[in-house]
């Protein structure tokens, strides 16, 4: 459903994106160190694909819309030897050339207190900066409030953005609003059509492809 691109503190990051607070982007992190509770989703537990299909998939989309299309992913997904949940952590590196660097570390297995977590992404252009911390997945379901905050060009400062409502539901009430809008001809714009959504799964099959493949061997010693 692609929904992250409708939450309040992505929507508040586009605008100033679109308005050239940050300049030209050319540095987004997105860093996650959590404990997520699986076992809240039975079928998820005996799923081939997990971490990259079911979590990390909104994040590409997000950065889809954001940066559009990488030329191509690096991508190594695994579990934990601690349960058998098939994919927790993951790490990936987006090729968008030699000016953007675009990079995602994914572990769903950091389960020792929450002083050390994080779910955070941080967005850096040639002129000014934004951080987000995604609460939702901060002690799941109950959650910590998001926080979106901008240093924005010409600033001296990080402006902390005043956000109204949360991630769910409200990402998904804007996914169907622009849908049946768009269907009724209020909207001139469908956000994610079909064709879109395709383009996000196949950069979540090619990351599926990059984990599976080998990689680059280091020579050894003569």
């Amino acid at each position: 459903n692609f929904q992250l691109r409708f939450a309040r503190m992505m929507l508040a990051l586009k605008d100033a994106i679109g308005k050239g607070w940050l300049g030209e982007i050319v540095d987004f992190d997105a860093w996650l160190a959590l404990a997520t509770p699986w076992e809240l989703w039975e079928f998820l537990l005996k799923a081939p694909r997990v971490e990259i299909a079911m979590h990390s998939i909104h994040y590409l989309d997000l950065i889809r819309q954001l940066l559009d299309d990488p030329r191509g992913v690096h991508a190594k997904t695994l579990g934990h030897p601690n349960h058998k949940v098939a994919q927790t952590r993951t790490s990936a590196i987006l090729d968008y050339g030699d000016t953007v660097r675009c990079a995602l570390s994914i572990n769903h297995d950091h389960k020792f207190g929450r002083r050390h977590q994080a779910c955070e992404f941080r967005i850096c252009g040639t002129e000014g900066a934004a951080y987000l911390k995604l609460g939702l997945n901060l002690d799941y379901p109950t959650g910590e409030p998001d926080v979106l905050e901008i240093y924005p060009k010409g600033g001296t400062g990080w402006i902390a953005v005043p956000l109204a409502g949360e991630w769910f539901p409200d990402a998904f009430v804007g996914r169907m609003a622009n849908v049946q809008r768009f269907a009724a001809g209020e909207d001139d714009t469908l956000i994610s059509p079909v064709e879109d959504a395709w383009n996000t799964m196949a950069l979540v099959e090619a990351a599926y492809q990059s984990s599976a493949a080998p990689a680059t061997p280091i020579a050894e010693r003569p």
